[in-house]
């Protein structure tokens, strides 16, 4: 990364007896979409107030671009910030709340009214400038509560958990405008989540947190399917988990068991005979068919039918149960509990763990 636009440098912050940001090191960089992930209790939101600077660290620095602005208050750091419950002023109109940084900021009547009629419009709001809150839905509210927040064209821009509060639907909606918006202005979104798919659908880059500490981060395809330790693999995504025993290696080819169950695994890293490993399998990498079409034998426990694909449940003498997931339309075989299928899978699905 060249010449990052934010830098957190050794950030630790403690509640009493809770760490909840533990020698977090992260740089940003200029325009990017960065999303902070993980789940409640993981400091993502912690990390933001402290960017904001809504807390102040016990330890570690801030830098933008150059500025060291780890004691500036919010006000002088000039990031733009939408909420959650979207914090809008409720005896303001939209205008009103859309031009409440800008008058904040001391900037002339005349200005102020071009910036807020462009922010609206940006969102598409402008027909409804002279409405209340009260008179807008939940996405109207959050689309007037982003004009807002880019009204005074911020560096930065920190949203956290912004639509959460919205229907499925609209949530989904939202985020490809939200996405849209983020390539059309350029400026550098950091957006906190606990949704794994609305991380994976937007951003340029995910962080992954737990426990007030980064567990991974890179672009979604990177952590989505090389993830680093059960956690990262767990939490952003499903995967099926296997404890294995490495019984030889033919160049990358090792040579696994667990039990009386055998396969090989693709792998560019050595490991020695007999040491033990833990692999990933992601449940869209699982194939299913017919009993004898693949190696394992397998017996359907539970199917849950999700419209384009479904989740099916099998279990294994050996393994245990599995997590299949394969799509619903014209497929081989119409998978129903108690069902005697076979389950198979290529050398290169499982991903080795690193251990935690």
């Amino acid at each position: 990364m060249s010449h990052p636009i934010l830098s957190i440098k050794n950030a630790i912050k403690s509640y009493g007896d809770v760490r909840a940001l533990n020698q977090v090191n992260l740089d940003v960089a200029e325009g990017e979409f960065l999303t902070l992930l993980g789940p409640s209790g993981s400091g993502k939101t912690t990390l933001l107030s402290a960017i904001a600077g809504f807390i102040r660290l016990d330890t570690g620095s801030l830098t933008l671009r150059s500025e060291d602005i780890t004691r500036h208050p919010p006000e002088h750091r000039n990031f733009g910030m939408v909420f959650q419950g979207y914090a809008l002023f409720p005896t303001m109109t939209v205008r009103e709340n859309v031009g409440f940084p800008l008058k904040i900021r001391k900037h002339s009547a005349n200005d102020i009214k071009k910036r807020v009629n462009e922010s609206l419009e940006m969102v598409q709001m402008g027909a409804f400038a002279d409405r209340m809150p009260s008179q807008l839905s939940g996405g109207q509210q959050q689309r007037i509560a982003l004009a807002r927040a880019m009204s005074f064209n911020p560096q930065v821009l920190l949203l956290d958990e912004p639509l959460s509060a919205l229907d499925k639907k609209l949530r989904a909606d939202l985020q490809w405008e939200l996405k849209a918006l983020h390539q059309q202005l350029g400026v550098t979104f950091i957006y906190v989540t606990h949704d794994q798919d609305e991380a994976l659908s937007m951003s340029d880059r995910i962080v992954i947190l737990k426990d007030g500490g980064i567990q991974q981060e890179g672009d979604p395809n990177t952590l989505y399917n090389s993830p680093r330790n059960t956690f990262v693999a767990d939490f952003l995504g499903k995967s099926n988990f296997i404890d294995l025993t490495v019984n030889g290696q033919t160049g990358n080819t090792l040579h696994c068991a667990a039990k009386d169950v055998s396969f090989d695994i693709t792998s560019e890293t050595p490991a020695s005979a007999g040491s033990g490993i833990k692999v990933a399998l992601r449940p869209e990498r699982l194939r299913i068919g017919a009993p004898d079409q693949e190696f394992l034998p397998a017996t359907v426990k539970q199917v849950s039918y999700l419209g384009e694909r479904c989740q099916v449940i099998v279990t294994h003498p050996t393994l245990g149960e599995m997590l299949v997931s394969r799509p619903t339309w014209k497929t081989d075989i119409t998978p129903v509990a108690g069902l005697a299928v076979s389950i198979g899978w290529e050398p290169d699905a499982p991903v080795i763990l690193s251990p935690e």
